[in-house]
């Protein structure tokens, strides 16, 4: 057998879905350097009128609070960057959690046997979203809205479906 005969696994196992989920942040770099400047400034001009009426302990309180409004940023900017990536194949669906720490959990199931069970409330959508299989439940999505939600669950159970249809073969003629 030659090399030119040998199978190509990754073409043999078509990538029937893939997403990569990650945490919503509405404020950037340049938003955040714009709300610490103003804090800071309105922070300062209240330290100032503090200071001129000789309330100077009150300097320290404000320094704290700049300092907490910075940290409460920061520790927000860093649980972003955790994210989920799921992928179905024929033959499996794999799910890798990423925490903001850098700790990886891997799942996998077989598309066939998994379902997606969602938890709706009436009022606001799609509330949860769990892989269950052979009793094992695994939460998923949850860093994202509801309408997010429902439309992943509706990509995500259309792969299901893919999947549990089986291969689609072209014969060569």
């Amino acid at each position: 057998m030659t090399a030119g005969n040998d199978f190509d696994l990754e073409a043999a196992e078509p990538t029937l879905f893939s997403a990569l989920l990650t945490p919503h942040r509405s404020l950037n770099r340049t938003g955040f350097l714009l709300v610490m400047a103003c804090v800071s400034v309105v922070s300062f001009a209240a330290a100032i009128a503090c200071l001129m009426i000789g309330a100077w302990p009150v300097l320290g309180f404000l320094g704290l609070d700049v300092l907490a409004i910075y940290l409460a940023f920061k520790i927000n900017f860093r649980s972003a960057k955790a994210y989920e990536e799921i992928l179905v194949t024929p033959s499996e669906l794999r799910l890798r959690r990423v925490s903001h720490r850098g700790h990886v959990m891997e799942f996998a199931f077989n598309p066939l046997w998994v379902q997606l069970d969602q938890v709706i409330h009436e009022e606001f959508g799609v509330e949860r979203l769990f892989l269950v299989s052979k009793g094992r439940r695994v939460a998923l999505a949850s860093f994202l809205g509801p309408d997010e939600k429902a439309s992943f669950a509706k990509a995500l159970l259309a792969a299901l479906a893919a999947a549990r249809r089986g291969p689609i073969y072209h014969p060569i003629r």
